[in-house]
């Protein structure tokens, strides 16, 4: 993601009602219209007195938040994380999505995880258990082996020097207005929007 300061509010990929009845046109329009965008505004305001941070690149400045000032990384990281993780949520969902993925990515899916099926059910464990809000993620190191993790709140896997693929989003405004509290309903109805050519285009670019 190859953004720079000052930050604007993207447009979804896709049409408010497209990814419905999985996910709701209300559901999007606060996620995006609101949620995504009030952590747009903050990192802009957390870079203004920052000038080390403002001609970093989005990614950059969550790779190697430790090259900011002490006093601006906990503000910028969290902002950053914020508007990054919310960018690939968002383009990680298709209408046309769901499915399995295909090629080198579905082959490292089969060599870490056994088979598509274990994976799928370790991610929803992943997401479900996770306590309080944040992301379960799917992500890449080096030498291209995958892996899962479950982070707290805005954090991001950039900053443990991986690569993100997808990300689910289990913050509540992501799912409360469609299904209340179940969560489970909510990751069940994630995969059926995947957009998998995103994960295998990032998974096999160049470091």
């Amino acid at each position: 993601m190859d953004l720079r300061y000052p930050y604007t509010l993207p447009p979804l990929p896709y049409g408010y009602d497209e990814l419905c009845p999985a996910i709701g046109e209300e559901t999007l329009c606060f996620h995006h219209d609101k949620h995504l965008r009030s952590y747009v505004e903050q990192l802009n305001r957390a870079l203004e007195d920052c000038e080390a941070g403002r001609s970093k690149t989005l990614e950059e400045l969550l790779r190697d938040l430790d090259s900011l000032p002490a006093q601006d990384r906990v503000p910028v990281g969290r902002s950053a994380g914020g508007v990054y993780n919310h960018l690939l949520y968002f383009a990680g969902l298709s209408p046309s999505g769901g499915g399995e993925p295909s090629g080198a990515l579905a082959e490292a899916i089969q060599r870490d995880f056994g088979s598509f099926f274990a994976w799928k059910r370790q991610m929803a464990e992943a997401a479900r258990t996770l306590f309080g809000s944040g992301y379960a993620w799917l992500v890449s190191d080096r030498e291209g082996a995958l892996s899962l993790l479950a982070l707290p709140n805005q954090d991001c896997p950039l900053t443990l020097g991986l690569r993100p693929l997808l990300c689910l989003d289990v913050w509540e405004h992501a799912y409360y207005l469609d299904v209340r509290n179940r969560r489970g309903d909510y990751v069940e109805r994630w995969f059926s929007l995947l957009a998998w050519p995103l994960a295998e285009a990032r998974y096999t670019a160049p470091w």
